[in-house]
């Protein structure tokens, strides 16, 4: 339910006090002591001038003042004043800087498996952050191919979360021909542990029964890899490579985690190669290995990497090869350079027998939480329990993070100063649930409102940094860009023709169905005093761009009759459809006029300005507020969902 192309694509600064001196007395007694020591000494000019200098500093510090106060209050102004409406930001706090999102909560949240479009991929909730991933040889028929992006085209039978719980723990399995593999990722924090913690990693391959018995499917090639957005140097231990006994693959420091080291472990016969190399493009690093690869085969007729490192990488590739089973536990650990530091304890606990254990107790959690949460076990049969985890699952483990600015399409009577055909949208973060891992690894707002029913009975604080992101996207019209492709890694997966958003088109706002829900969850007591503070909260700080939004449907969207409705953005000119689609609706192919056209009225649309505002009223209703606006937003609703009028303005 994306809507989108999806078939073709988809502070003021504070100043200090005046420090000039301002008291009188302050300046008479240095004139009167020059006139008395004048013919004792020939000092009477430096004091002078002394005196002369505490002036011009004093009035120096005024004019700088002064000066510093034009510049803040009107040239700033003045150049805000020169950005396009479109690409402003909404004028209002963020609500990712409420209390909530802070402290142990956004700690808690650091590290995960937050690049969806990866089979395996983790990394933290910064703009430039340590990216961990990994790729495997395949075998497709009869030919090997690397596998590190979801895609349809590499053939798995299945792949997915069988379980995630959102925050520290899931497990998948991915079945590519006559190969298995399983992951599960732990996270802890433990004494002495970096900020965000440690996580561990434990990666199993086995061939089913059904494998032909022919050598190219007895082998497994792993690539396990990290690499930092940052351009940071990562330095590899190549002593751990040659040696059995010792476990430390790499090590590098980060600022907001410190020192850090990779550790891996196994009691399989592996063999180990490697490859450095310096990158700053994160998008396209399966090609890069795929390259060396290739070179090597062409050499020696192997799949080994080249065991060679560029200067100063960023990115190091670790290769273990070994008979199929093999299984392997890989540890990061943060914090290492501390004085509190406790890498071997850290490092035992995150693999072996303590990681089986720790897996097997946050599986039984899983479990539970599931149990308690949707109460199916009376309702459904095994094999749909089985499935309702894995949907839950996936839901939760296909959370990403993404960073970088949305492409704004503009049309060309604007008149605004620009190369390209698109403004840009200020940087922002999105912390999202996306669709669909191969075809839509990113953040379609009214797919989010869907995910959000699901979200936030597993974990409502989840839920609401989600919503809180996507309302921290809207402009100050009270827009918000219905498809996020934000950062390299977004865009590789988008044809170029479906980046730009169109500031004209809306898309279904069914944030506002969480919303609702929330609301009646409180009514019915379905959350503790602290949720519902925080829901409370977040409401209170959300009000005004949801009063925004609701105001830019409620206009920009309007049809010729008085409260009617039609999606902006279906292709008038057209020859290709009978029907033009209506992507901005998220229905795309839902038949509508022929001919697109100022004097549609779309029902659907309709509905959700229904629901907007009856939402609305229930929010203000929820926060004791009785002004005029809340009043406006009850008479809007009843007026919407008076089906005699609807029958009336029809005709």
């Amino acid at each position: 339910m994306t809507g989108g192309g999806r078939r073709t694509a988809r502070s003021r600064t504070k100043s200090g006090p005046d420090s000039g001196d301002g008291d009188p007395s302050q300046t008479a007694r240095p004139s009167l002591r020059r006139h008395r020591d004048r013919s004792k000494s020939g000092g009477g000019f430096l004091r002078n001038l002394d005196v002369n200098l505490k002036y011009v500093l004093g009035a120096g510090a005024v004019a700088f003042l002064v000066i510093f106060f034009m510049v803040n209050h009107l040239v700033k102004p003045a150049e805000e004043a020169k950005r396009p409406r479109v690409v402003t930001p909404f004028p209002a706090p963020k609500i990712m800087d409420l209390p909530q999102f802070q402290g142990e909560h956004r700690e808690s949240l650091y590290w995960g498996t937050y690049r969806p479009h990866i089979y395996l991929g983790i990394r933290a909730r910064v703009p430039r952050s340590l990216l961990a991933g990994l790729m495997w040889i395949g075998v497709t028929d009869g030919r090997y191919s690397l596998r590190h992006v979801c895609q349809d085209s590499d053939g798995l039978s299945s792949y997915g979360w069988t379980s995630h719980n959102g925050r520290d723990f899931g497990h998948q399995v991915l079945v590519d021909h006559g190969t298995v593999l399983a992951t599960s990722f732990l996270k802890s924090k433990e004494v002495g542990s970096g900020y965000g913690g440690d996580w561990a990693v434990r990666i199993e391959v086995q061939s089913p029964k059904s494998t032909p018995d022919k050598e190219i499917w007895k082998n497994s090639h792993l690539f396990f890899y990290l690499a930092d957005e940052d351009g940071n140097a990562l330095d590899m231990s190549t002593d751990a490579l040659k040696n059995r006994d010792l476990t430390l693959l790499a090590s590098g420091t980060k600022s907001d985690i410190g020192d850090w080291q990779l550790h891996l472990k196994s009691t399989d016969d592996i063999e180990m190669h490697y490859l450095g190399f310096r990158t700053p493009h994160m998008h396209n690093l399966s090609d890069l290995v795929q390259e060396n690869l290739g070179a090597q085969a062409r050499k020696y007729g192997g799949l080994q990497l080249s065991d060679s490192t560029h200067h100063s990488s960023n990115v190091l590739v670790f290769q273990i090869s070994a008979r199929i089973p093999v299984k392997m536990d890989i540890a990061f650990v943060s914090g290492v350079g501390s004085e509190r530091s406790r890498v071997k304890e850290h490092v035992s606990s995150l693999t072996g027998e303590s990681l089986t254990s720790r897996l097997e107790e946050k599986q039984r959690e899983f479990n539970n939480k599931f149990e308690k949460t949707f109460n199916l076990a009376d309702k459904l049969d095994k094999e749909s329990i089985v499935v309702g985890k894995a949907a839950i699952g996936n839901m939760l483990g296909g959370i990403g993070y993404f960073y970088g600015q949305s492409k704004i399409s503009v049309p060309a009577a604007a008149n605004l100063q620009r190369h390209n055909d698109y403004l840009s949208y200020w940087p922002a973060e999105l912390y999202s649930a996306v669709p669909s891992r191969p075809f839509f690894p990113r953040g379609f707002l009214w797919d989010e409102g869907f995910h959000q029913l699901l979200i936030w009975r597993w974990d409502i604080r989840i839920c609401l940094d989600i919503l809180g992101h996507w309302l921290d996207l809207m402009n100050i019209d009270g827009w918000i860009p219905r498809e996020q492709i934000l950062g390299a890694e977004a865009l590789s997966k988008v044809p170029e023709e479906f980046v730009p958003q169109h500031p004209s088109n809306g898309n279904p706002p069914t944030l506002f169905l969480v919303l609702r829900d929330l609301i009646d969850g409180m009514k019915a007591k379905k959350f503790n005093a602290a949720e519902s503070d925080k829901i409370s909260s977040f409401l209170e700080s959300a009000s005004d761009r949801l009063d925004a939004w609701f105001q830019w449907f409620n206009t920009t969207q309007s049809g010729k009759e008085k409260r009617s409705y039609y999606w902006h953005g279906r292709d008038s000119t057209t020859l290709r459809e009978l029907n033009p689609k209506t992507l901005s609706s998220g229905l795309d192919d839902y038949p509508r006029a022929s001919h697109p056209s100022e004097d549609e009225r779309h029902l659907d649309l309709r509905c959700w300005i229904l629901l907007a505002a009856d939402c609305m009223h229930s929010i203000g209703t929820l926060l004791g507020k009785e002004d005029k606006t809340i009043k406006d937003y009850s008479a809007t609703a009843k007026l919407l969902a008076d089906f005699d009028y609807l029958n009336q303005s029809s005709t």
